[in-house]
Parts: C-alpha cells; sequence; structure tokens
C-alpha cells in the first residue's frame, strides 16, 4: 500500500506476483492476501488477461472522491475545535508554521508532505472513528491525484491560506469556522480537478 501511494508502482503496472515475493521477502499466500485487501481499498483492479494491476482514478472520480471529503473532513475539522487539547492546538499551529517556511524555500515535496500531516492529525484528534476510516480509504484512492495537485506550480501558495484558516480556527475552539475553512479548502481542490477535466493533461 505504501509503495503504491508513493508512487513506486505508478496506474496502471501490473503487479507480478513472483516479482512481489521477491521485492517483499515473503510468500505468494501473502501477496495474493494483500493484493485482495488492497482491491476491497479500491487501489489495485484484476484485468481481463492481465492479471492485478494499480488502478488508474479518472479525474472525474477524483473529484467525487473530493466532493465526499468534503463533507467528512468538515465533520471532522468541527469535531476537532471542539476536542483538541491545547498541546495539539500548538502542534498543529508547528505544522502551518512548518508549511510556510516549505512555501518560502519552494520545497513542494516537504509541503505535500506536511499536508498529509496536517489532514491525518486533524482526522485523530477529531475522534470520529468512522468519518476518519472512510476519510483515510478516500485519500488513499486518490493519492494519485493529490501528489499531482500538491506539486502543481503555485498550489501551494493557494492552499496555505486555507490551511492557516483551517487550523485557526481550530485554536481558538471556533468549531463553525473550522467546518467552514475545510469545506471551502476541499471545494478550491475540486475547482482545480475540474480545470483538469477541461483542460486534460497532454
Amino acid at each position: 500500500r505504501n509503495d503504491i501511494l508513493n508512487g513506486d508502482f505508478p496506474p496502471g503496472e501490473r503487479l507480478i506476483e513472483l516479482q512481489l515475493t521477491d521485492r517483499y521477502g515473503v510468500g505468494r499466500a501473502a501477496i495474493r492476501s494483500a493484493i485482495v485487501e488492497l482491491s476491497a481499498e479500491g487501489l489495485v483492479v484484476h484485468e481481463t488477461n492481465r492479471g492485478a494491476a494499480v488502478r488508474r482514478v479518472p479525474i472525474e472520480e477524483a473529484i467525487e472522491i473530493a466532493e465526499a471529503r468534503q463533507v467528512l473532513e468538515s465533520l471532522l475539522a468541527r469535531r476537532a475545535a471542539d476536542r483538541a487539547t491545547d498541546d495539539q492546538r500548538q502542534e498543529l499551529s508547528q505544522v502551518v508554521a512548518d508549511m510556510r517556511a516549505a512555501v518560502s524555500a519552494n520545497r513542494q515535496a516537504d509541503y505535500s508532505e506536511l499536508n498529509r500531516v496536517l489532514h491525518r492529525r486533524i482526522r485523530e484528534i477529531s475522534g470520529h472513528s468512522t468519518a476518519s476510516e472512510l476519510v483515510a480509504n478516500l485519500r488513499n484512492r486518490g493519492a494519485h491525484h493529490q501528489c499531482r495537485l500538491a506539486t502543481m506550480p503555485g498550489r501551494s501558495t493557494d492552499s496555505l491560506p486555507q490551511h492557516a484558516a483551517i487550523v485557526e480556527a481550530l485554536v481558538v475552539g471556533d468549531g463553525d469556522a473550522a467546518a467552514e475553512a475545510m469545506h471551502e479548502h476541499l471545494g478550491s481542490v475540486q475547482d482545480v480537478l475540474r480545470s483538469w477535466v477541461e483542460q486534460p493533461r497532454t
């Protein structure tokens, strides 16, 4: 799963059991079990006469994923604003400070990782296990587009104030404002994805 999400196995790449057993040092039964689980998560697909491959997620589906995340993560942000401890609020503020530093230094990979950390910590702080699990699965399914989005020139400059607004609301315990800021942030993600439908990458 981690290697798929990190791009070591890009969308469309075949997952050949013998090669995977050598790579991970496990038996074919373990590989088959893992492929079944990853298929259930929407990361792998079985292709006729080709076996398993990393699933390609069309832009249209990526938009639907962002729409679902918008609802769920707004809920999580609201809950996190109510439940966060002082130490957790300080932690989230530090993540945003690190994001600002990454943008200033044009460290896109660092910013992308901090983006993942921030959303993950908000999920964890919320304490809403059901919504958190659903969001984690959705983010994994859209990981390829998420990576492309995070490394798009100028995107970090646009999304930084959106993330800052989310955390500022969380820090003061304003659940309504945190939910609204998260809603606006994921709305902007949808806007970018929709622009890719209109102007597909060549």
